[in-house]
């Protein structure tokens, strides 16, 4: 009877899965969306060239190079990142193992003893089972893919961390820089609020000067030097966070001695389409997706028969020699055929789950790739924001410098009061540290548009390939 039905049987699970297959087909055919633009909104002249890979050696620090690479080998986080690839790696290795047979060997040795009257019995056994499913679906072809593209994905995003990491210890180490230039640009102010105050003080003896003049220049002094103690501060603080980037204690020890490059040179943007398969993030997104169609596979069919082969070779004998005599060996070949009947609910429950989750994670695809595509025309808009505003801060600060040396000058003559003078100096102090700030602005601004474009600050990276032939 139960071969009678059989026909049956594979008949109604081939249309199953036949229609199963359709469904998975249509979702793997996504491609990008149909609204993505030609151009970068934010279109420049050098947007349809290549994007720049090795940017990192551009900026020629081997100070910063050095720093990189110690950041590569050290930091804790990536390190952490690596592991998850080693363990999707052997992940990957359980699940291909259920694509081959089991091969299981066991022994056992008794002895036992008998009063009445006094006998002893030896028993010793020895068996060789060897059991296989047959993958009369796809099932564990699927369950293999699956961890495939999650091994892929997990590659990815090692790839895209190690980026990262590169990108944070270069704005980190600039970050130090800027850190160190705003506290020499205060110690400078304090030498030339101390030079002011004996000025004024001189020619209050004089009594050419005020005293109000006097406890303003005072005061400036004292500002000056309570904007050295918060800086130094803050130069530890960026230290520190660098150091944690470098793997190492934070003791705030860094210091820097270089000056902040001016990088205000276009970048090649490359085409919006270029980037799904250039980014790293967009990568894993995209087999993550892939992975759970494969889940998707699996749990649907789950609910189909499944075929189980089981051969066995074992020997039973008194004593430990005879074992696997050839008089005495038994064998069985069995095969098995089992269908889930009724399961309450349970296996399509677990298949709308899987169905949920492949709809759930091709919408965190697309909002992950319109996020990417934000990040980098934010970048271009901050981009050319930055250098209007580099333009005008460095023409203001050569205008502050000249009206501040001017008005001290005019003080001494009698022509302008010192709150002139002050407010002179502030001016000139604003657009000082403006300056740089913008400078470091426009570093850190770069760099994160490479990264938002894909741009490797390396060797370009290989582009990774799926061991699955469907993909």
């Amino acid at each position: 009877m139960i071969w009678q039905c059989k026909p049956t049987l594979l008949a109604i699970s081939v249309m199953l899965l036949s229609g199963c297959a359709s469904d998975l087909n249509s979702s793997q055919r996504m491609q990008a969306p149909n609204n993505m633009p030609q151009q970068w909104q934010q279109e420049a002249s050098s947007s349809a060239l290549k994007v720049q890979e090795q940017w990192l050696t551009q900026l020629q620090n081997p100070t910063l190079n050095k720093f990189v690479q110690q950041a590569l080998k050290n930091n804790q986080q990536l390190l952490q990142t690596s592991y998850d690839v080693e363990i999707q790696k052997q992940q990957l290795i359980v699940s291909g193992a259920a694509l081959w047979p089991s091969l299981d060997l066991s022994t056992r040795t008794s002895r036992s003893k008998d009063n009445r009257p006094v006998s002893y019995d030896n028993a010793s056994s020895v068996s060789l089972n060897l059991t296989y499913e047959v993958d009369l679906w796809g099932k564990l072809s699927d369950a293999k893919r699956e961890a495939n593209l999650n091994y892929l994905a997990q590659q990815a995003r090692f790839e895209q961390a190690k980026q990262q990491l590169v990108a944070d210890v270069v704005t980190g180490w600039f970050d130090v820089v800027t850190a160190q230039q705003l506290l020499d640009l205060f110690k400078r102010r304090e030498a030339n609020a101390q030079q002011n105050l004996d000025i004024i003080e001189s020619g209050y003896r004089q009594g050419i000067n005020e005293a109000l003049d006097v406890y303003l220049a005072r005061n400036e002094l004292n500002n000056e030097r309570s904007r050295i103690a918060t800086q130094t501060a803050s130069l530890s603080a960026s230290a520190r966070v660098l150091e944690r980037l470098l793997g190492e204690y934070p003791k705030g020890a860094i210091t820097a001695s270089s000056d902040l490059p001016v990088i205000n040179t276009d970048i090649p943007l490359g085409l919006p389409s270029e980037l799904i398969t250039r980014k790293p993030t967009l990568r894993a997104s995209w087999y993550e997706l892939l992975a759970a169609d494969a889940s998707l596979a699996y749990a649907h069919k789950q609910r189909f028969p499944s075929l189980d082969l089981t051969a066995s070779l074992s020997d039973s004998t008194d004593r430990v020699s005879d074992l696997f005599s050839p008089s005495s060996l038994a064998w069985s070949l069995l095969g098995s055929i089992s269908a889930p009947l009724f399961e309450g609910g349970r296996l399509k429950a677990n298949e709308e789950i899987a169905r949920l989750n492949t709809q759930k994670q091709e919408q965190l695809y697309l909002q992950t790739l319109y996020d990417a595509f934000g990040d980098v025309e934010n970048a271009i808009s901050q981009q050319q924001s930055l250098k209007a505003q580099y333009t005008s801060t460095l023409e203001a600060q050569e205008n502050a410098l000249a009206a501040e040396q001017l008005s001290f000058e005019q003080y001494q003559s009698g022509l302008v009061t010192y709150t002139t003078v002050l407010d002179a100096q502030d001016r000139s102090f604003d657009a000082q540290s403006s300056l740089i700030d913008i400078k470091n602005q426009l570093i850190a601004n770069r760099i994160n548009l490479h990264i938002a474009l894909g741009g490797d600050f390396a060797k370009p990276s290989s582009e990774l390939k799926s061991n699955n032939d469907e993909n």
